[in-house]
């Protein structure tokens, strides 16, 4: 019984020092990887700002952002939408010229759709990036194709899409057969010129 005893002891204390020795790699392999992967999610970060705000020098987490807040904002006019994320586009010298909205809608065919876009203080949509996105392929799917570039350069309050052809400023053309995705990323974008509108002060003339 004792060496029973004395094996079993054996064993469990071989366990612990192997399970401290790969806490230890474990912990070392983080240290080592916690700050590339970092900056690779800074860059990734910057690239898709840069790509809605392309004359921004930089940009900033916006003061004060608050997702929770956001969500009770939007909860009355845009409840299947979220504000994930805030950053004031800058330019050379500090000053601000606009911000980079990163909206979630989880109105869409395949699940949610999140995406960026870019807003002066003047209200004008620089344009949206696809970030995650699974639609339906050859439908859903043509949103980068179809409804991005129609988003570019517009300024108003409020967005709408139409199936017979786009004729004002706040119309978009829907993607043919994919009209849920279109609602789904039109809705999304209005919910951030609302949000953009209440909490950043800004809005088309």
């Amino acid at each position: 019984m004792n060496n029973e005893i004395k094996s079993m002891l054996k064993d469990a204390g071989i366990i612990v020092v192997i399970t401290l020795i790969a806490g230890l790699v474990l912990g070392g392999v983080y240290q080592l990887t916690k700050e590339p992967i970092a900056e690779q999610k800074r860059i990734k970060k910057q690239n898709a700002c840069q790509e809605v705000f392309a004359e921004a020098a930089s940009f900033a987490e916006t003061d004060g952002f608050d997702a929770d807040a956001a969500a009770l904002l939007l909860a009355s006019e845009y409840p299947s939408q979220d504000i994930d994320e805030v950053m004031t586009a800058q330019d050379a010298s500090g000053n601000t010229l606009g911000y980079v909205l990163t909206v979630t809608t989880h109105e869409g065919y395949g699940g949610d759709i999140q995406f960026t876009m870019g807003i002066t203080n003047e209200g004008l949509l620089k344009g949206i990036s696809l970030l995650s996105i699974s639609e339906t392929a050859g439908l859903g799917m043509r949103a980068d194709e179809v409804l991005k570039p129609q988003f570019a350069g517009k300024s108003a309050e409020k967005y709408e899409y139409t199936k017979t052809g786009a004729v004002t400023e706040n119309q978009i053309d829907a993607i043919s057969g994919a009209t849920i995705t279109t609602n789904a990323v039109v809705n999304g974008v209005n919910a951030g010129l609302y949000y953009f509108q209440n909490e950043l002060g800004g809005g088309a003339e």
